[in-house]
């Protein structure tokens, strides 16, 4: 016969559920409001043994997991987050901005050098491809976002990209980049626009 949960397991279960870690019996017990457990984790780890997830204890610590025998049908379908550096960050941004550009390009809007192992774990994201070479010297392979890019960071085109208006807006641009492009415009910088030779 299948035991019912009472309180306590019912309690015990929706702590559980929700906690971000793992949990000692002494987390429990404060979260809860009880002042002891008793035999309540090993009656919950039974409750759920056979199922499709499962509740276990690992250096004192309780959590549910998926079943052992299960594992193998989340691997195929769970997609495991990306997190970028900030050098595949920026490396991301400057492809997205200037498109096509070269590796050497990067290099120099950035300012450093960048490992080949950014440009590989934006290739295996999705998010660039290779784009051609420039008819240069060494003729460089060139790189651009692809469609995946765009649904991932949720644009419908480059077009919708923010602009450097909309990047100061949110925060976002370096204060020293600010206090450079502001003395630039007012000691009459590169940036000004009645200080270019016309073509």
């Amino acid at each position: 016969m299948i035991e019912e949960p009472d309180d306590l397991l019912r309690a015990l279960e929706a702590a559980l559920f929700a906690a971000e870690a793992p949990m000692t019996p002494a987390e429990l017990v404060a979260v809860i409001g009880v002042e002891a457990l008793g035999d309540a984790l090993p009656r919950l780890a039974r409750l759920y043994a056979g199922r499709g997830i499962e509740l276990v204890e690992r250096g004192g610590r309780w959590h549910f997991q998926t079943a052992a025998d299960l594992a193998h049908i989340l691997r195929r379908t769970r997609e495991e987050p990306r997190k970028l550096s900030r050098a595949g960050i920026e490396t991301l941004a400057i492809i997205a901005y200037h498109e096509p550009v070269s590796r050497a390009e990067i290099e120099a809007i950035r300012g450093v050098q960048i490992s080949k192992g950014t440009i590989d774990v934006l290739l295996e994201a999705g998010w660039i491809r290779p784009a051609g070479r420039r008819e240069t010297p060494g003729r460089p392979l060139l790189y651009a976002t692809t469609p995946a890019f765009l649904t991932h960071f949720g644009l419908q085109s480059r077009r919708d990209l923010p602009g450097i208006a909309d990047l100061r807006a949110a925060g976002l641009l370096d204060p020293v980049d600010l206090a450079f492009e502001q003395l630039q415009m007012e000691t009459g910088g590169p940036d000004r626009p009645d200080d270019g030779d016309a073509d």
